[in-house]
């Protein structure tokens, strides 16, 4: 409700199974980057590989991962397509996202924003603020002219309409957005800021082979909906709010949203 409120609309989530290709390779995350290996990513076994990838799109991919182009250097590394090809549980919903601008790229330019809300899958340990399978918030802006003032104040106002306007943000890296920002928001149950939430530019080693204009930019961020959960509603594990475990009464004792149309 808050997406549409704020003029987005949403992307299709509907396949959790994607290649390499749109998952990383797309978004300009090099091959070796090690949440690529097994060690952070489920890889599936049958069927292992994509059977089909837009090729013109994948060859200006690799030239902007071996060598660069637009000006920038690229990672210079022979990239291979074998890699590209493998499927995988999405990590992220950039991912579709990847997919939404290279279609948009593709027709006369005009800006979008779009927003997702669905599962994702990690291959890590489960403790207190993390799960193997997740939901995840992403939000993007694509139109010209865009600054990180623009982002930051879209970010201001989407998490003050979650209830969260204690607000930081952090330098951070990220292979496809520069710059990047880690937001944190104040957990009043912990008494100390809890990371919410990842966010930055787009690169143009993203965007331009992609076929987007040049003076086009795009700002996203995605977050999981459960850690926003825990702030507001005080918990202070994620097994107590996903999982096998979850205490029903929760449910039980907050007013239902009632969404008029």
């Amino acid at each position: 409700m808050i997406f549409l409120q704020m003029g987005f609309e949403e992307m299709p989530t509907n396949n959790y199974v994607e290649s390499s290709f749109w998952n990383f390779d797309a978004l300009f995350q090099p091959q070796q980057h090690p949440a690529r290996d097994s060690h952070d990513t489920f890889f599936l076994r049958d069927p292992s590989t994509t059977k089909t990838l837009p090729e013109d799109y994948v060859e200006r991919v690799k030239q902007i991962h071996e060598s660069g182009g637009h000006g920038s250097r690229g990672y210079g590394y022979d990239w291979k397509r074998e890699e590209a090809n493998k499927n995988l549980l999405r990590t992220h919903t950039t991912a579709v996202s990847s997919r939404m601008l290279y279609a948009l790229a593709k027709k006369p330019f005009e800006a979008k924003r779009y927003y997702s809300i669905d599962r994702v899958f990690r291959n890590e340990a489960v403790d207190r603020t993390h799960l193997a399978e997740f939901h995840q918030i992403e939000g993007l802006i694509c139109d010209r002219g865009l600054s990180l003032g623009d982002l930051q104040g879209v970010l201001h106002d989407f998490f003050s309409r979650l209830g969260m306007s204690k607000l930081r943000f952090k330098p951070a890296y990220n292979p496809y957005t520069e710059p990047s920002m880690e937001i944190f928001g104040y957990h009043e149950g912990l008494k100390k800021w809890v990371e919410v939430g990842n966010s930055g530019m787009f690169r143009p080693e993203m965007l331009l082979p992609m076929g987007l204009p040049e003076d086009v930019t795009v700002i996203a961020w995605g977050l999981s909906l459960e850690r926003p959960t825990m702030i507001l509603y005080g918990i202070d594990n994620i097994r107590d709010l996903f999982g096998h475990k979850v205490d029903l009464s929760l449910i039980k004792s907050n007013p239902i949203c009632r969404i008029g149309l």
